[in-house]
């Protein structure tokens, strides 16, 4: 694997050796002081140009960074909610064989963003115009403390979602009671457990992309908990993985609204919780209890 001096080594020299290349930028978690460094960090990059076109005619130019294990173009992909705004900003994915990742976005120089991510360092700057930066730091990536209208309907999703993966689950269609437990339901409660962590806090945290830091936050009983949330293809299992959800996520609640001094009605959840639990007790073929 090359290393991080080889790496950075020859992302500047690809971008000095280009004359349309007029600045580099580096930004993510190479330039957060808060992250442990390892083997699986990206490099996120970005390469100021004064004409996008001339590079995104033939992709081959990037072979210059080595033999690639694969790569996606998200702007040219359907599938990627990306905005689509040619030849103003183009982005290269690149998984090396070596194990490296450089995530490479062009921008074109007049239309580089006015707010960079607060997690960005100027590498290079050919013509010195470009936008000083303060001190890099994740403060574009803290918790945000949610308003009371943001609190009430996180709740009103999670539980009205989660009757239909109880539903799901009553009429054994796996496929439809996962992608709804795993997905709106799942990602509200992912938002009450960043609340939760970010107000016991001073909400002066990062949890991470997707709660990857939980665990670093979390007392263990309740990360014991949040894992129980993960459950296999088994019906039994997702019934419990479901109500687990359920009670971690009215815990959740009620210690966020206590914290946050905002009103707390819990009566719509516990109707809910408690319909939930009927549709399990009364669902044909099912064995399992809870």
């Amino acid at each position: 694997m090359r290393s991080e001096e080889e790496m950075m080594q020859l992302i500047l020299s690809v971008a000095e050796k280009a004359s349309s290349v007029r600045g580099v930028i580096m930004n993510g978690s190479r330039v957060n002081r808060n992250v442990t460094p390892d083997p699986f960090q990206d490099y996120d990059i970005v390469y100021v140009v004064t004409e996008i076109t001339a590079f995104i005619a033939e992709h081959s130019w990037v072979d210059v960074f080595g033999k690639r294990l694969i790569m996606q173009l998200p702007d040219e992909m359907e599938l990627c909610d990306v905005d689509h705004k040619p030849n103003l900003k183009f982005s290269y994915l690149m998984q090396f064989m070596d194990g490296n990742r450089i995530d490479l976005t062009l921008y074109q120089r007049n239309h580089l963003p006015e707010n960079l991510d607060s997690l960005s360092i100027v590498l290079l700057d050919k013509d010195n115009n470009l936008p000083a930066l303060r001190e890099p730091d994740d403060s574009d990536y803290l918790v945000k403390k949610p308003s009371h209208d943001d609190i009430e309907s996180c709740i009103n999703e999670f539980w009205w979602v989660s009757t239909y993966v109880a539903k799901g689950l009553a009429r054994r269609q796996l496929p439809y009671a996962k992608e709804m437990m795993e997905g709106p339901v799942r990602r509200m409660l992912k938002r009450m457990m960043s609340w939760n962590i970010g107000a016991k806090n001073n909400f002066q945290v990062n949890v991470g992309s997707a709660g990857k830091y939980f665990e670093h936050f979390l007392e263990d009983h309740t990360w014991k908990d949040y894992k129980r949330t993960y459950a296999d293809g088994e019906y039994p299992n997702n019934w419990k993985a479901l109500f687990q959800m359920c009670e971690l996520f009215i815990t959740l609640t009620r210690e966020v609204t206590s914290h946050l001094n905002y009103l707390d009605h819990d009566s719509e959840e516990i109707h809910v919780f408690e319909y939930l639990k009927h549709i399990h007790k009364s669902s044909a073929g099912q064995q399992d209890s809870y």
